[in-house]
């Protein structure tokens, strides 16, 4: 099959390279890519967030035979609708069930309206009622814009001053746009053994019927070591999750997973794709943070490298309903990702610096925000390449990791000295 990858950042590029091991595929296209996609697949210039020029390229290119949308926003304006509508066959939600990220307030609704657990919570549009709520519930306390903001849009407020200032960056001042239009003001969730708690994303493979958990991963959202400074769309990741273990993944899966499937399917938004579950580890059992409609960046940097099954087999198997029939393998050992990033992100940062990247032994360099200029590889974005280790433990390959890390220079590259140190309180 030929097959074209919807999006342009490390999490495209770490799909394709598992797609390339497929012997179900013979080509792989990228829209619109990076200069990292451009090595495994025929980069396409077409701006996947305008959905007549999608469908007019597929019309226009029926050796096409299969196309992955990956990034939140194509699938929140329904560009597997789109495809799906001409005959297209597609992995990714439909627009009706992407929206379970596209909102935070239908997710928190969801899962009241499901007994799912999650934080409690209350959603405001007004920010006279969203301030007095603030006031009367106290710090700590978070403030969650309702849309799509880049996975920034979430601030853990600590003292009351933050959550007000925090309310107004986000209602009054636009911070996220139209993102904090709506916003949803949930409660601290405390994890047993450190503060904020303990996190872990669960991807998982559902064709609405079947729910299949991918190999645990753990994200570091910070931009600096320590968990300290803004939040970004991550800044590393190890796979697996140290704490996570068969009777957590059975309390999961009863508890959430499967509620969540069904939950979508009882509102006539059948989830078919890759589901994402942000959860917490509480005093009270698993607790659900956040929902993704597709596969995490940079979780999918550490989860596809250790996948023993064949990609494009699952992406098909969920595309025809028939995901119970795979029996899907992950290797032993841990994977981590280092995240290089533009000095200044999330805020400032240059673009354009050159790269030079040396030896970096059996890493692999997963490109975000790259680009080819006059010949030469440079930055094009805030997060510009993940650095990827597998080793049979999160320490080897940490080891890995930051030796390859050593060998990559541009003006400005900034990083994260302790991703996945953070295993050791688990």
């Amino acid at each position: 099959m030929n097959v074209l990858v919807i999006g342009n950042g490390g999490r495209e590029h770490a799909i394709l390279l598992a797609l390339r091991k497929s012997p179900k595929v013979d080509k792989l296209y990228c829209m619109k890519g990076n200069a990292g996609t451009a090595q495994v697949a025929e980069d396409i210039d077409v701006d996947y967030m305008n959905a007549e020029a999608v469908k007019a390229y597929a019309l226009a290119h029926p050796e096409i035979d299969y196309y992955v949308v990956t990034p939140d926003d194509p699938l929140a304006i329904g560009i597997v609708d789109v495809l799906e509508g001409i005959g297209k066959r597609c992995f990714g939600p439909r627009k009706n069930s992407a929206i379970i990220e596209a909102s935070k307030a239908f997710a928190k609704d969801l899962m009241k309206k499901y007994n799912i657990p999650t934080a409690k919570s209350a959603t405001f549009d007004n920010y006279g009622d969203a301030l007095e709520y603030v006031r009367a519930q106290g710090a700590p306390i978070v403030l969650k814009a309702d849309g799509l903001a880049l996975g920034k849009g979430v601030l853990i407020c600590k003292t009351l001053k933050e959550a007000e200032e925090g309310l107004k960056e986000i209602m009054l001042d636009k911070a996220f746009g139209k993102a904090g239009e709506k916003i949803v003001i949930e409660e601290c969730m405390r994890g047993l053994k450190y503060d904020p708690g303990e996190e872990v994303s669960v991807l998982a493979f559902t064709d609405g019927k079947t729910i299949v958990p991918m190999i645990t991963s753990c994200d570091h959202k910070r931009v600096d070591d320590g968990d300290r400074g803004l939040n970004t769309g991550g800044m590393g990741t190890f796979a697996p999750c140290p704490f996570w273990s068969k009777e957590l993944e059975e309390e999961v899966k009863n508890k959430i997973m499967i509620p969540t499937m069904n939950a979508m399917n009882a509102e006539g938004r059948t989830f078919k794709g890759c589901l994402y579950f942000g959860l917490m580890r509480t005093p009270d059992g698993m607790k659900v943070v956040e929902y993704n409609s597709r596969f995490g960046d940079p979780e999918t940097q550490v989860v596809l490298p250790m996948l023993k099954t064949d990609l494009m087999e699952i992406f098909e198997a969920v595309t025809d309903e028939r995901l119970s029939d795979i029996d899907i393998q992950w290797d032993d050992g841990a994977c981590v990702c280092v995240v290089l990033a533009s000095g200044g992100y999330p805020v400032h940062y240059r673009k354009g610096e050159e790269i030079t990247i040396g030896d970096v032994g059996d890493c692999t360099v997963i490109h975000a925000g790259t680009a080819i200029k006059d010949g030469r590889l440079v930055t094009n974005g805030g997060r510009v390449l993940g650095v990827v280790a597998k080793g049979g433990d999160i320490e080897e390959a940490r080891r890995k990791a930051y030796a390859a890390v050593k060998n990559i220079h541009w003006n400005g590259m900034h990083y994260r000295t302790d991703i996945g140190v953070k295993y050791r309180q688990g």
